[in-house]
Order: structure tokens, then C-alpha cells, then sequence
């Protein structure tokens, strides 16, 4: 799968948002600890990783209107789920 970068805070701000079917990529989102799924009508899977790169988390499947976050991730790739 693709993985798209929102390097900027636009981009990160709005994340997957407005996309009504799960998009065919996935989304790197950077610096980022924290992930709302407010208002995404799919779920996700998050993969958390630190300042070097390495895998700290997997969080498998994330339903719409939820938080999670992950101490020392710097970074997160959104994966959307098919429903």
C-alpha cells in the first residue's frame, strides 16, 4: 500500500477526514503522539513509531470517534480499514 506523507500541519490537521469510503493509501503523519477518528466513517489501523524509526505499536483496529495515543511515538502511519 501507498503511504502519503501530511507534512505539514494542514495536512496533519485534516488527516483522512472527508474521504467517505477508506482511501486506497495509507498516511504518514509527522511529528504526531496522538490520532482522533472523529468524524471518519471507516476504522484504522495505527502504527506508531519513534524519532529513529523503530515500531513501537501496533493499535489493530481504532473504530470512528475514538483517541489513542502512544508515549515516545513521533510519528504515525494511518492504515484505513475496510469496512
Amino acid at each position: 500500500m501507498e503511504i502519503r506523507d501530511a507534512d505539514t500541519p494542514l495536512l496533519r490537521l485534516r488527516g483522512l477526514l472527508g474521504h467517505r469510503r477508506p482511501p486506497g493509501y495509507a498516511l504518514r503523519l509527522a511529528p504526531c503522539g496522538c490520532v482522533h477518528t472523529f468524524g471518519l466513517p471507516f476504522s484504522l489501523e495505527l502504527r506508531w513509531f519513534d524519532a529513529n524509526g523503530k515500531l513501537l505499536r501496533v493499535d489493530g483496529h481504532v473504530p470512528p470517534w475514538r483517541v489513542r495515543w502512544c508515549r515516545g511515538a513521533r510519528s504515525v502511519v494511518e492504515v484505513p480499514l475496510p469496512r
